[in-house]
């Protein structure tokens, strides 16, 4: 539960979670006339970084925002979703929103006739709002959905970083890498400086390169193997958060080329080393010990599998729930391979899955791996100490933020919000 969230928020909350009922409209055109209303807040976020791409964004806008900070310049990011609490979404010098900055960024927003708009447009425009007032001379952008329609695409970035292109949403993207990665790179636009890192699936490559040079763009700096090479100790695991770094570290250097900020190399170092990312392969100690790992699709679900593989030998036991709209039998593939035991459960929200679904699909993919149903993770973690002595979970990063709250005793939002399904759009 939250820590006494004041009325106005909480019945913000409420407004935001009926928002949900307009599900998903992509297009710029409310956006844009909302944001007018509002006397163009967006072009009031000093130099903005777009940061797009299928998996790594939340990673790459969370190394970047440290770095600038690292060179003594204000900075803010937007970023979606969150795990416990929507503020987490906003975060300004370093701190995320208060209640009271939410509250009346969002009475301007309704005011403006906002309430109208989708529950991502609506937050977007708060977002957009609070950071204007806030003065910053950053703003890292992460994109919501896609690319070309998505509401944060209404602002101007100087700079874009693509993280990577995988399958994703290809209910409203495309079912093809080539489809995805002409919606990603929508957000391309004329002399931007743009970032492309390795990550992802190579056959997006020449889709992005072939729209970038359409759109006009200034520059493309285009990332090799070798870019990890160069990129300091992270306190975040893995080989794709090193491609992630490379990625944050080209966009800070095309902002100190545009004259925004300095960062010296013992300063880049000393940043990377201690910037955190909640929820992605992050370590609880504990008797057993447990891991948090937001992996929602396959790919993301491959990675974490590459990262169960580096462990020393152990007896693993995976909570998993996913959101039905996913592809369920390709990420449980990955999600589960490493596993001696899987409780299958559900997170509490509409989207998850039923858990005795979930239990039907890894049955039928990993016939080997004993599995059985949990109704809700308290159920799950009751269970798992039995079978194990690490547990992983993983699936959706809204099971993550529920983890979050019950080990960590993270404040949660008194009304849990989520962004509606891609399904119903």
């Amino acid at each position: 539960m939250s820590l006494h969230p004041t009325r106005a928020y909480a019945e913000l909350l409420g407004r935001l979670f009926a928002a949900r009922r307009f599900g998903i409209v992509l297009g710029l055109e409310r956006m844009r006339a909302l944001l007018d209303k509002l006397g163009a807040p967006d072009r009031r976020l000093g130099t903005v970084v777009h940061v797009g791409g299928t998996n790594g964004k939340g990673s790459t806008v969370a190394m970047l925002a440290a770095l600038v900070a690292a060179g003594g310049v204000k900075v803010a990011s937007y970023t979606s979703p969150h795990l416990s609490t929507v503020r987490e979404r906003i975060v300004i010098g370093g701190e995320m929103i208060t209640e009271a900055a939410f509250v009346a960024a969002a009475a301007e927003v309704s005011a403006a006739g906002g309430d109208e708009l989708t529950f991502f447009e609506q937050l977007t425009a708060i977002a957009f709002v609070a950071i204007a007032a806030a003065q910053v001379e950053v703003t890292v952008l992460e994109v919501g959905l896609g690319g070309r329609l998505d509401a944060t695409n209404v602002v101007d970035a100087p700079i874009a970083v693509i993280t990577g292109i995988a399958l994703d949403h290809e209910a409203i993207l495309g079912s093809t890498i080539a489809a995805i990665a002409a919606e990603k790179a929508g957000i391309f636009k004329a002399g931007q400086h743009v970032v492309l890192s390795r990550s992802g699936d190579p056959a997006a490559t020449p889709v992005l390169l072939a729209a970038a040079e359409r759109a006009g763009v200034a520059t493309i700096t285009r990332l090799d193997w070798d870019a990890i090479d160069h990129v300091p100790p992270l306190s975040l695991s893995g080989v794709h958060q090193r491609r992630n770094a490379a990625a944050a570290l080209a966009a800070l250097d095309q902002l100190e080329t545009l004259g925004v900020v300095k960062v010296p190399p013992v300063a880049r170092a000393a940043a990377l080393e201690r910037v955190q990312h909640p929820g992605r392969f992050e370590w609880l100690d504990g008797e057993p010990e447990v891991i948090l790992d937001g992996a929602h699709n396959p790919d993301g679900a491959a990675t974490l599998d590459a990262l169960l593989r580096e462990l020393p030998e152990r007896r693993i036991v995976m909570i998993i729930a996913v959101s039905a709209d996913k592809d369920v039998r390709a990420l449980v593939a990955q999600l589960v391979a490493q596993a001696s035991y899987v409780i299958a459960t559900r997170y509490q929200q509409d989207r998850s899955l039923d858990p005795g679904a979930l239990v039907s699909v890894v049955r039928e993919v990993h016939p080997g791996i004993p599995v059985e149903a949990a109704p809700d993770l308290s159920s799950a973690l009751g269970a798992a100490g039995e079978h194990g002595d690490l547990i992983v979970i993983a699936g959706s990063l809204f099971l993550v933020g529920e983890a979050r709250t019950a080990l960590m005793g993270v404040a949660a939002d008194p009304i849990a919000l989520s962004d509606p399904a891609p399904s119903s759009a």
